[in-house]
C-alpha cells in the first residue's frame, strides 16, 4: 500500500467519524426541538386547566416562570447544538474534499502508469513488427 493509499484510507475513516458526529448532533438537535414542542403542549394544557380552576390559576404563575426558564435554557442549548451542527458540516465537507484530492492524485498516477505501460508495450510490438518485416524482406 502506497503512502497515498494510506492517506485515502485515513481520510475515509475521518469522513466516517465526522458523519457519525454530525448524525449524533442532528439527533440531539431533533430531540431538543421535540422537547420544545412538548413544552408548548404542556403549557397549553396547563393554561387550559388554570382557566377552569381558581386554585390552578393561582399556581399557574410559578409554573409559568419555571416553564419560561426551561424554554430559555432549551433555546440556548438548541442554538449551541445548531452551531455545532454547522461546524460539523463544514468539517465534513473539508474532510471530503481532502479525501477526493488524494483519490484524484491516485487516479492520475494510475492513468500515467497505464499510459507508460501502453507506450512500452506498443514500442515492443512495433519493434517485433519491424524485425518480422526485415526477416521477410531480407
Amino acid at each position: 500500500m502506497s503512502a497515498l493509499e494510506g492517506m485515502v484510507r485515513l481520510q475515509r475513516w475521518q469522513l466516517d467519524e465526522r458523519r457519525r458526529q454530525l448524525a449524533d448532533l442532528e439527533l440531539l438537535a431533533q430531540k431538543l426541538r421535540d422537547e420544545r414542542h412538548r413544552l408548548a403542549d404542556e403549557e397549553a394544557a396547563e393554561q387550559h386547566v388554570a382557566a377552569g380552576s381558581r386554585e390552578a390559576a393561582v399556581a399557574y404563575g410559578g409554573f409559568a416562570r419555571r416553564l419560561i426558564e426551561r424554554r430559555q435554557k432549551l433555546e440556548q442549548s438548541l442554538v449551541s447544538v445548531e452551531q455545532q451542527v454547522a461546524a460539523a458540516r463544514d468539517a465534513l465537507a473539508a474532510t471530503y474534499q481532502e479525501m477526493k484530492r488524494y483519490e484524484t492524485v491516485i487516479a492520475n498516477r494510475a492513468s500515467q502508469h497505464r499510459k507508460r505501460t501502453n507506450r512500452v508495450r506498443q514500442a515492443f510490438l512495433d519493434e517485433l513488427g519491424i524485425q518480422a518485416h526485415r526477416r521477410k524482406s531480407g
